[in-house]
């Protein structure tokens, strides 16, 4: 039998692709033999990604884009297209926060900013409909491929604070089993969409909610820690695992589901 989980020469398409945990994707994909498309906005900090990336024999280019405006996706998908000649597998990792849609323990649901709530469900909602919308139509093409989409905890348990963005991982989860049902009614078994759903790991979007200047946890932090079986945060290269199955051959039959990589947090019992 052949090696199930081989993506050797998969071409993957991955937005977000300069922050923290989708960096630490695209390299561990990219030693596993696969092609990688960065999108971001960070021109800069892409650049430096495929650098080493390349430096260790890999494969890799970065694009400029922006999620949330359709024209701009479509643009990188050409470029994509005419650089490696297909799409395998788009990881949607863009998303993010705003301060005016958190509730702060000193503040009521009376002070959310509605605007940056709407700003905040576009980044992460709409910014994963968007690249959904413009890289399928490659892989429907093609007849085969793989979407995975990066939902949240807070998709599965409420969490005080993060309002705007439990929201927004929450219809991710929604439109990941939504997705999966269309495609294989009108595309054909062999598109598959999925999720996964990262426990609390360190990033730069909530390095100072989760920890303090020195290092040590925040009260928040604690709390993540004392209600995670694992007794610690996550380290990026653990989701590279998970990625690796949902992509590949080895999931064949599995379309429609939220992978939880977490520690053991989604499971936490009083």
């Amino acid at each position: 039998m052949k090696n199930l989980f081989d993506i050797k020469d998969y071409v993957v398409v991955i937005t977000g692709g300069t922050g923290v945990l989708g960096r630490t994707i695209a390299k561990y994909l990219a030693e596993q033999g696969a092609k990688i498309a960065i999108l971001g906005r960070k021109e800069k900090v892409g650049n430096e990604i495929v650098n080493d990336i390349l430096k260790n024999g890999g494969v890799a280019k970065f694009y400029k884009t922006d999620v949330m405006n359709l024209a701009t996706v479509e643009k990188n998908c050409e470029d994509i297209i005419n650089d490696f000649g297909k799409v395998d597998t788009l990881l949607n990792a863009a998303g993010g926060n705003m301060a005016g849609a958190v509730i702060s323990p000193d503040q009521t649901f009376f002070d959310l900013d509605t605007d940056q709530f709407q700003q905040v469900l576009n980044l992460n909602l709409t910014g994963t409909v968007i690249p959904t919308q413009v890289f399928l139509k490659p892989m429907v093409k093609q007849g085969k491929g793989s979407i995975i989409n990066f939902s949240s905890m807070a998709a599965f348990r409420p969490m005080t604070r993060v309002c705007g963005y439990a929201a927004a991982k929450a219809g991710i989860s929604n439109f990941t089993a939504y997705m999966a049902h269309e495609c294989a009614q009108k595309f054909g078994e062999k598109i598959r969409v999925n999720a996964i759903a990262p426990g609390f790991f360190i990033t730069e979007q909530n390095r100072a909610l989760l920890t303090n200047p020195d290092g040590t946890y925040t009260q928040r932090g604690q709390d993540v820690i004392r209600q995670t079986p694992f007794g610690r945060m996550g380290k990026p290269e653990e989701l590279c695992g998970t990625i690796q199955y949902l992509m590949s051959d080895a999931a064949t039959f599995v379309t429609g589901t939220v992978a939880v990589v977490d520690g053991g947090f989604n499971s936490f019992a009083m």
